[in-house]
């Protein structure tokens, strides 16, 4: 996967946890996952700025901006996720193979 991942990085898809790592093996988030699509789609804006999600807010608890804010209400917005229930997205749970390859379904279907 090191094309694979040298693409992503060179397209702004994602980047390293830090400086010089990229930790293939780590697992995903749901909200990375679907940053990952949003980014690849060239970051559209939203379909709509309503947030229908408890679990996700505009700004981090330390008032920085929610990196993953954005492209939550895009895939949402896209019908890419529904969250894990109407008012819960799950951003930080674990994304499964199976959630991965419907979003990607999703996105290209």
């Amino acid at each position: 996967y090191y094309t694979a991942i040298l693409w992503a990085v060179e397209n702004g898809i994602t980047n390293g946890v830090d400086a010089t790592h990229f930790a293939p093996s780590k697992t995903c988030t749901r909200a990375q996952v679907v940053t990952f699509l949003w980014r690849a789609e060239g970051q559209p804006e939203p379909a709509s700025a309503v947030n229908p999600f408890v679990d996700v807010s505009a700004k981090q608890d330390n008032g920085n901006d929610n990196p993953f804010y954005v492209a939550i209400l895009w895939a949402v917005g896209e019908g890419i996720t529904n969250g894990t229930d109407k008012t819960h997205f799950s951003p930080n749970n674990t994304c499964t193979r199976a959630q991965v390859v419907t979003f990607i379904y999703r996105d290209i279907a």
